[in-house]
């Protein structure tokens, strides 16, 4: 069944890097990857998948689908098409969507005999306000048996761990006055602002480790003889776990009250993006995975352990069904994400027959899942005390 899985995937490889390569040289930002999705959600058609699209209003989301006639389990695997702005595909969003349809094409070559059901999610802005968060909400991943995606990097590392986040904007209004000479008729929002960022500065002794708060200035003001009567931040909010997450929301948000009844200004809070859960990675589906890497060829010991300190709408995925993330190296020298460097390195012939591994790997790991009762038995019963149990950072 593997075999006959590699070779499908292998059988269209040129096609597939053909489209990695025209949705790595033609970035979009979030929910405006028109270019993106329709390379996708046609591959996915010519290949005999329903299609669904929009989802949830989302213009450049979609759910394509095939069910096999046989019974059996439901598989998602995830697509982010996403670019960043100014540095375009330096997180290799172009490389996910692809390895992600080509495992799910791969896999239906021998899905009528197994039996289930292969999805394939296409969704929107992962760097921003990641159509995942909204998707898992809406109960779309909830008749989900597992989910399945990973991501391109310098380095084979196991599905981890990441953080909860909050993003939250402050904005304070003020009076404006002139600054020299009536600037006892003012009320001075920049100095709202400041007030809050040492406010939260003197948090951070009494925080846990695995908090980040991080922040900037959004608008300070207009001209430096006028005091500002309004003035913005926006912050970052992170922890290990969205309870200790929930908590320190609360901390920075009494802060930031504190700040306004100081300067006397009028305080506005909102979230300016949607909040993401911690990812919750699924053992027995990681430890499958990182099997099927090495019965492709990959050595044991270039796997490595690691916790993501970053944030991902993955997450919220994770509390909905079964899910792992890991990363897969795509390149020799080691480039950080988000950088130019690592967009190039993930524009080249290597990168792009990593990414074929990668496909095959996700299809292999899918296939061991629905083709074992007792694998997934392992993986709904890890999955059910994950997310029953309190949270821990």
């Amino acid at each position: 069944m593997k075999e006959n899985i590699g070779a499908a995937i292998d059988a269209r490889s040129d096609e597939y890097i053909d489209i990695a390569r025209y949705i790595g040289e033609h970035p979009e930002l979030g929910n405006e990857e028109w270019l993106a999705s329709e390379r996708l959600m046609q591959l996915l058609i010519a290949n005999g998948f329903d299609m669904q699209n929009p989802v949830l209003d989302l213009s450049t989301a979609f759910i394509a689908s095939y069910r096999s006639s046989k019974p059996g389990p439901t598989v998602a695997f995830l697509c982010e098409y996403d670019a960043l702005p100014d540095l375009g595909h330096a997180c290799g969003h172009h490389l996910i969507c692809t390895m992600s349809a080509a495992a799910a094409i791969g896999l239906k070559s021998v899905i009528d005999e197994v039996g289930g059901t292969i999805r394939v999610y296409g969704t929107p802005a992962e760097e921003t306000n990641g159509a995942k968060v909204p998707m898992s909400a809406a109960g779309l991943f909830d008749d989900v048996d597992f989910a399945l995606m990973a991501h391109p990097y310098h380095a084979y590392e196991k599905s981890g761990s990441s953080l909860a986040m909050d993003a939250v904007q402050f904005e304070y209004f003020g009076k404006a006055a002139h600054a020299a000479a009536n600037p006892d008729e003012g009320v001075n929002a920049l100095d709202a602002v400041l007030l809050l960022f040492h406010a939260v500065n003197s948090l951070r002794q009494q925080l846990q480790s695995h908090t980040r708060i991080h922040g900037i200035i959004t608008d300070g003001g207009k001209a430096a003889n006028i005091i500002p009567e309004y003035a913005a931040a926006q912050f970052y909010i992170r922890s290990g776990n969205r309870p200790y997450t929930d908590g320190v929301v609360q901390k920075v948000l009494r802060a930031a009250e504190g700040a306004a009844l100081q300067t006397g200004c009028r305080l506005k809070i909102t979230n300016y993006e949607y909040s993401y859960d911690e990812l919750l990675t699924n053992n027995p589906l990681s430890e499958t995975f990182s099997s099927n890497l090495i019965s492709l060829g990959v050595k044991d010991s270039d796997i490595q352990s690691d916790k993501d300190n970053g944030s991902l709408d993955l997450g919220n995925v994770s509390r909905r069904c079964p899910t792992i993330h890991p990363y897969v190296k795509i390149m020799e020298q080691k480039y950080l994400l988000h950088t130019p460097e690592f967009r190039d390195m993930a524009m080249t012939d290597h990168a792009f027959s990593s990414m074929l591994l990668a496909a095959k790997a996700l299809a292999y790991t899918a296939y061991d899942v629905m083709a074992s009762p007792d694998l997934l038995s392992a993986v709904r019963a890890e999955f059910e005390r994950a997310v029953e149990q309190p949270s821990h950072a």
